[in-house]
């Protein structure tokens, strides 16, 4: 199908993200979807973000000065599971009650109850994902997760960890995601660091890159576990104030995690201009191109890049800013773990 393909022509809309020919067959690399954002806190959305990156990435030429070529080796992507964005908007309602009772002050037994079917209802869907991503890596895929809220991949990192004995998450985020069970939720989106640490000791490095909007029982976590490693927001700020230059602090950054490394990206570790729909937006951040250069400078330190999420982009209200940042992040993300795995 490559041979027929057109690089150089009009982004083809054929249910593949980029328009790309190939089938999860043929590709080295292959994206899972998952549709939900059950717990959100905030803003709401997120569920609608895998359909509309991949609307978008046909917009999205695909010459890459940083990895040329590397969409060759492939990139598919599993049909779209609309069954899991339905069962999302019906827990979704459910968890916007429980939210609106706790923070009205009005959670009773019955609260109790739906916190519990909710808690269920997360489980299941943390085992489809995780059922998904552990077929494709024992078929040899690389494997990436399009969120959806930050409690999806927990399935897909657990996935990765029977795979692998020892690895390192490198986590773009404005938040550290340290909250144990935040509003009653298990899997909530606020939880999936803390739950990751918890649940999956080969994980041996947390490295949270521009973190900025987290509470004291977050902080206190991140200063005894040792597992932590903080590049906050306020510290990365500082330092470039100070003369520090994006390159250094990079390489600081690389210094810190193991040879095979997970990329888990929420899209707010961005800057708010990149992302104003997203459903906690927060003041601050990186730049598309830091990010973008920190990924590149970890393949060049010929790191392997052994999966990564894309997380909590929802579709724009006006102007598609949202969809269209998360497509060319995402490709960015696919095609550095491509690249990294011949990577010297």
């Amino acid at each position: 199908m490559e041979n027929q393909f057109d690089p150089n022509g009009v982004g083809m809309a054929n249910g593949n993200y980029y328009g790309l020919p190939f089938n999860t067959g043929e590709a080295a690399l292959v994206l899972v979807e998952a549709p939900w954002d059950v717990t959100v806190s905030y803003g709401d959305g997120t569920a609608d973000g895998p359909e509309a990156i991949r609307e978008a990435s046909t917009q999205l030429d695909l010459y890459d000065a940083d990895y040329p070529d590397a969409w060759r080796r492939g990139i598919a992507a599993m049909a779209p599971d609309e069954l899991m964005r339905e069962q999302s908007r019906v827990w979704r309602a459910e968890a916007t009650k429980v939210i609106e009772a706790l923070e009205a002050g009005e959670a009773d037994d019955n609260t109790d109850k739906q916190i519990e079917a909710i808690n269920s209802a997360c489980s299941l869907m943390n085992e489809q994902v995780y059922n998904k991503v552990k077929s494709l890596i024992l078929n040899r895929k690389l494997v990436g997760l399009v969120g959806g809220d930050h409690s999806t991949p927990y399935g897909a990192v657990r996935a990765v960890a029977e795979h692998y004995e020892s690895f390192g998450v490198l986590h773009f985020d404005a938040h550290r995601d340290l909250r144990e069970a935040y509003e009653g939720f298990e899997f909530s989106h606020a939880s999936i660091m803390y739950n990751l640490l918890r649940d999956v000791p080969q994980m041996k490095r947390l490295v949270q890159v521009g973190v900025r909007d987290f509470c004291d029982a977050e902080q206190e976590l991140a200063e005894r576990e040792e597992r932590v490693v903080s590049f906050t927001d306020r510290a990365l700020s500082h330092a470039r104030y100070a003369g520090k230059t994006w390159a250094e602090q990079c390489a600081e950054i690389v210094e810190k995690l193991p040879e095979q490394v997970y990329i888990s990206f929420d899209i707010d570790a961005l800057e708010v201009q990149y992302c104003p729909t997203t459903g906690t937006p927060v003041v601050g951040g990186l730049t598309f191109n830091e990010a973008a250069y920190l990924i590149w400078r970890v393949v060049e330190s010929g790191r392997r890049i052994i999966g990564f999420d894309l997380v909590e982009v929802a579709p724009a209200q006006v102007g598609h800013i949202d969809e269209m940042v998360g497509a060319r992040m995402l490709y960015k993300l696919c095609c550095a773990t491509l690249s990294s795995q011949t990577s010297k």
